[in-house]
């Protein structure tokens, strides 16, 4: 396993908390928006300006990830369901065998799937409902 990081979903306002977090942990924020994705993830109008992807080094090996969560999508958000634990695996295979597994009994919200972003990425509940993101970025 190459890393794993809490990845955090906001109702519209992932900025402000993660400039919060910033003056906490400090570090430099990675912001990707979802006016700067080729498909826009389905945002638009103001939500294209809210934050698709955003990275805050927390520690020597961690990230504190997150982003905003549009629309009815967001809707299902709520304190103690917002959140996901994110994996990055060595390679292909691991990323699969994560996947399978880890949704196994459980449900699985998004297919493992080449993405903009990732060669392989997939989310999904385990059976306990505890919320996983399998992200293999590839080459």
């Amino acid at each position: 396993m190459k890393s794993v990081n809490p990845y955090l979903n906001f109702k519209g306002n992932a900025e402000e908390a993660f400039n919060f977090y910033q003056s906490v942990f400090g570090g430099e924020l990675s912001i990707v928006r979802f006016k700067d994705l080729e498909d826009n993830m389905g945002a638009t109008g103001d939500e294209l300006n809210k934050i698709a992807n955003v990275t805050l080094p927390i520690g020597a090996e961690t990230l504190l990830l997150g982003s905003d969560a549009l629309g009815t999508w967001g809707e299902s958000f709520q304190r103690g369901n917002d959140f996901y634990i994110n994996l990055e695996p060595e390679n292909p295979e691991e990323a699969k065998q994560l996947f399978e597994k880890l949704s196994e009994g459980g449900q699985i919200e998004m297919p493992l799937q080449k993405t903009e972003w990732a060669e392989y990425f997939g989310m999904c509940s385990d059976p306990f409902g505890i919320r996983w993101m399998v992200n293999f970025e590839g080459k």
